[in-house]
Parts: C-alpha cells; structure tokens; sequence
C-alpha cells in the first residue's frame, strides 16, 4: 500500500500529464489481474485487506439477507483431492496406491463423524474412482454423489509464478477453463440462507488446480498464488462460511492419516514393471 500511495503522489504533482494517465493504467492493471470480479469497488476493498462482507449476496436464495435477515447455521466445504493416477489409452484412472490413498481418505472422513448432506465430484474418471472409494467407507448411497461438469481440472487463474509453458498456452488455458472454475466457487461457496437451520457438509472430490484456486477465492486472497500452494494425493480441506459471510480455514490439505511412505503429490512419470 505504501507504495500504491508513492505512486499515486507522483502523478498527483504531474496532474494532467502523461505520469498522472501511466501511474493510474498500471494500478488498475494490477487490480485487474489479481482478482477476477473486475468490480474496481470490490478490488480496492481486495487490495486494502479488508474483507467484502457481501461478496455472495447475489445468490436468489440470500435475498432475504441482503434484506437484514441472518441465518444461524454454519455451511461446512470439505474438499478432496483425487488419488494418485495415471493416464492410460482408456483416460486417467487411479493407480493401485491412489486406490489406497482414497480408502484411507475415507477411513479419516469415517472417523471425522459428520453427517454428510451432499457429495459433488469432478466428472474426471480420477474424482468419480475416488469419490466412490471414499463412498463405501462412509456407508453412503453411491447415488447420493453429483457429478459436476464444472469441477474437472484445468487452469483456473494466471499464476504467480507462472508455470512452466508458453505465454501463449497459458492464456489460451485460462480463458478455457477460468470462468469454468469461477462459476464452481459461486455455485458452492456461499454462506447459509435464513431458512437453514442446522449446520451442513459439503464434500467435493475434485482436483489440485481447482481446489487451490477455490481455497484462495473463499479466503479472498489473490487468486494468482494458487500456484504457490501444494496438495498431495488424497488430502483433505476443509472451509467453514459463517452466518456473516466470513469464510474459516480449519485445516489445508491434510494428509497426515496416511503412512509417509504412500504420500504423493505429482503423477508418477512410469509405473513399476
């Protein structure tokens, strides 16, 4: 911030001139290019740290709380990434450990004790095996799981720092997948309606990008350092949304369950003979 207001003090004592019009394209560039809203209100609230308390309020069902009413319950996200997998002439599939990564993912669940409302997975064949591991060591219906076109992987925001590919190809994979995943944060991140009245859990099985990109849009951190973040195989994230709008990490890919030996984060380049 010190900084932004250098900046600003600079153009202010060229007033009119070519500084003045250049200082003030560059702050708004980099408004832009860290938050996707393009809202200049909500970016500056962003940029300040202060939280935007009605980020969420454009959903049909939280008129009422635009109008004053306030529910009492918690909305619980817990988010899973997949098992390790491979890539195979059939698609991707899970890996014999990945298998193992995802029974003890649900074994943890299990031990967790909640009292699951919904259960969404990516329509990749690597979320769906997992989910329906994940599924039998909590007793569930398999039919209670939704599959989600939104949710399979992909590029959901330029990172900072990028990755190891062309300009080109990245910009050309963000604006594929970007409003993809962003329309994925609106559809499951919001905070409980008036009518709720008992906290709910929400399990998504899905994917690393994704689920790093949806971790920071919750938190309202700049969506460009999703890349800065790790999560291995079968970890499991869980967000709290409060009656407020604010939005709690209560843990970041926890993989702690499972023996170091089966922790993995990267596909693996070859399988053994």
């Amino acid at each position: 911030m010190r900084y932004s207001a250098l900046w600003r003090s600079v153009g202010a004592m060229s007033c009119g001139s070519l500084v003045t019009y250049l200082t003030l394209r560059l702050l708004d560039a980099q408004k832009s290019s860290i938050f996707p809203s393009g809202e200049e209100g909500e970016g500056k609230r962003e940029l300040s740290g202060a939280w935007l308390h009605h980020w969420d309020l454009r959903k049909p069902q939280l008129q009422k709380v635009s109008n004053g009413a306030e529910s009492s319950a918690l909305r619980h996200i817990i988010l899973v990434r997949h098992g390790e997998y491979t890539k195979t002439l059939n698609g991707s599939h899970l890996t014999e450990l990945g298998r193992r990564q995802a029974e003890r993912t649900g074994q943890r669940l299990r031990e967790m004790d909640l009292s699951w409302d919904h259960v969404v997975a990516s329509t990749m064949p690597r979320a769906e095996e997992t989910a329906m591991i994940i599924l039998k060591q909590l007793n569930l219906d398999p039919l209670k799981m939704k599959r989600c076109t939104l949710l399979p992987e992909g590029t959901p925001h330029p990172g900072d720092p990028p990755a190891k590919r062309s300009a080109r190809s990245l910009e050309l994979a963000y604006r594929r997948d970007g409003p993809r995943i962003e329309a994925a944060f609106r559809r499951y991140f919001f905070r409980a309606s008036p009518e709720q009245e008992h906290d709910s859990y929400l399990l998504i099985v899905g994917h690393s990008n994704v689920i790093r990109y949806l971790i920071l849009r919750a938190l309202q951190l700049p969506p460009a350092a999703w890349t800065r973040l790790n999560l291995n195989h079968g970890s499991i994230t869980w967000l709290t949304v409060w009656p407020s709008g604010y939005v709690t990490l209560r843990c970041l890919g926890d993989s702690g369950f499972m023996p170091v030996a089966e922790l993995t984060h990267r596909r693996p380049s070859s399988l053994p003979a």
